[in-house]
């Protein structure tokens, strides 16, 4: 039985973040997309429309409890030194190669868990290693992750790596509520039918990103464009050199989605929330001046006088008793 998916082209609003998750899958060296925002607003619908927008059309869901061999796969070292070969079981990495990774709740994942995560997302490659045998394989997959910062927040070295980042509006305008129920249940009760509504539009988008990632390779990664990127990172305050690479090379998968044959500054512009919301160093409060003191310098010198030295206690009252008389003995004669 065919599982059906809610095409991406059916979903309402989310402009932006259906063209952060079109970039990267027109690039998935960007490294991923980072989606924010409460439960219900549709975070898995869109990853899996995405999923049907790309040629091997896979997607796969990372349970939370999934451990790191069933991700990256395992090696079976009997068949190893028995046959003289290196027997590899795949993990999810591999069945997510060619389509979408999904990772609902990120922030709740182990911190190595998702540094492998991301490390495969960007180098495309997934490496296995056993006492001394090794194995390695193609992953080259769009990560999506998705997380509620009410339930937990990433590490800032985690979250800097996620390409991309938006957070979801969790209160679209009356209209654009009514519209998004009438077409989940539309879909509901005949999925084939809303497809076929739908196949124009999807078919569409699937040819632009097609396209898109075809003429990627011809658009230069200029020097004017990393100039102006460059100034922007430097005035956003940004820790190291990620953003930089990041928003080039987003800004270059703009367009090709624009079928532009360079990088211009609307490219630049477009992307720039994308990149630096979660990198962006948050401004640091004045400092507060304490008021001016206009004393006289009579003022002051009581007040020094008062004060005595550091550390010099100022003399206290003491009770005194009776006056004792001494003793008026006779002389001697």
């Amino acid at each position: 039985m065919t599982e059906h998916h809610f095409p991406l082209a059916a979903v309402v609003g989310a402009d932006s973040l259906k063209l952060a998750l079109c970039l990267a899958a027109i690039d998935p060296a960007i490294g991923g997309v980072l989606i924010e925002g409460p439960r219900g607003m549709a975070k898995s619908t869109l990853a899996r429309g995405l999923a049907d927008l790309l040629d091997g059309g896979r997607f796969v869901t990372l349970p939370l409890g999934a451990s790191e061999e069933r991700i990256v796969g395992t090696l079976d070292l009997d068949a190893a030194l028995g046959e003289g070969r290196a027997q590899f079981s795949p993990g999810l990495l591999a069945r997510a190669d060619g389509g979408v990774l999904y990772v609902d709740e990120v922030n709740l994942l182990p911190d190595h868990l998702v540094d492998l995560l991301l490390d495969a997302a960007a180098s495309g490659v997934n490496h296995v290693e056993r006492d001394g045998i090794s194995h390695r394989h193609a992953a080259r997959f769009v990560l999506i992750g998705t997380m509620n910062a009410e339930e937990g927040e990433l590490r800032p070295q985690l979250l800097d790596r996620f390409g991309l980042n938006l957070a979801l509006d969790g209160q679209p305008q009356p209209s654009e509520r009514a519209e998004i129920v009438r077409r989940r249940l539309a879909f509901d009760a005949d999925s084939a039918a809303f497809l076929q509504r739908w196949q124009g539009e999807q078919d569409a988008l699937a040819e632009r990103c097609r396209n898109a990632r075809q003429c990627l390779v011809d658009i230069p990664l200029d020097d004017a464009a990393l100039g102006e990127i460059s100034q922007r990172c430097f005035a956003a305050g940004v820790d190291g050199l990620r953003a930089d690479l990041v928003w080039l090379r987003a800004a270059r998968a703009h367009a090709a989605w624009r079928g532009a044959a360079g990088i211009e500054p609307v490219d630049i512009d477009a992307v720039e929330d994308f990149v630096l919301r979660h990198r962006r160093r948050q401004p640091q409060p004045p400092a507060v001046t304490p008021p001016e003191q206009n004393q006289a310098p009579q003022q002051a010198q009581e007040q020094n006088q008062a004060e005595g030295q550091w550390g010099e206690l100022p003399a206290q009252p003491q009770a005194m008793g009776e006056r004792r008389v001494p003793p008026r003995w006779p002389k001697k004669p």
